[in-house]
C-alpha cells in the first residue's frame, strides 16, 4: 500500500486556517503575541508546533491546544517510525514468563 505524505501541522495551519480567513502569517503573528519569524518557520515545516504556541493558536482560533499538540505530536511519530523503521524492527518484543 502506498503511503500517504506526512503532513506538517503548519501546511494545516497554512491551509485550514489562514487562507480560508484570509489571515497572514504577518496578522497571526502580531495578533498572538509571537515573531512573524516563528510563524513563517512553522509554516514551511521547519519548526514545531510547542505548548506555548498551541496555547495561542487555540486561544485565536477558539478550539483546543491539544488539536495543535496533537497534530505535532502525529507529525513527529510519523516521521521517526519512517526513519527508524528497520532499526524498531530489530528489536525483541518483551515476553513475559512465568513465575
Amino acid at each position: 500500500m502506498e503511503r500517504l505524505p506526512n503532513i506538517h501541522p503548519g501546511e494545516i495551519l497554512q491551509e485550514e486556517f489562514l487562507s480560508p480567513l484570509n489571515i497572514t502569517a504577518y496578522r497571526l503573528a502580531k495578533n498572538i503575541g509571537i515573531p512573524q519569524t516563528r510563524v513563517s518557520e512553522i509554516l514551511k515545516g521547519n519548526r514545531r508546533i510547542t505548548a506555548d504556541t498551541a496555547l495561542r493558536l487555540s486561544y485565536y482560533f477558539g478550539n483546543s491546544p491539544k488539536f495543535w499538540l496533537g497534530l505535532q505530536d502525529d507529525y513527529d511519530l510519523e516521521e521517526e517510525m519512517t526513519n527508524k523503521q528497520k532499526e524498531l524492527e530489530t528489536i525483541k518484543r518483551f515476553e513475559k514468563t512465568a513465575a
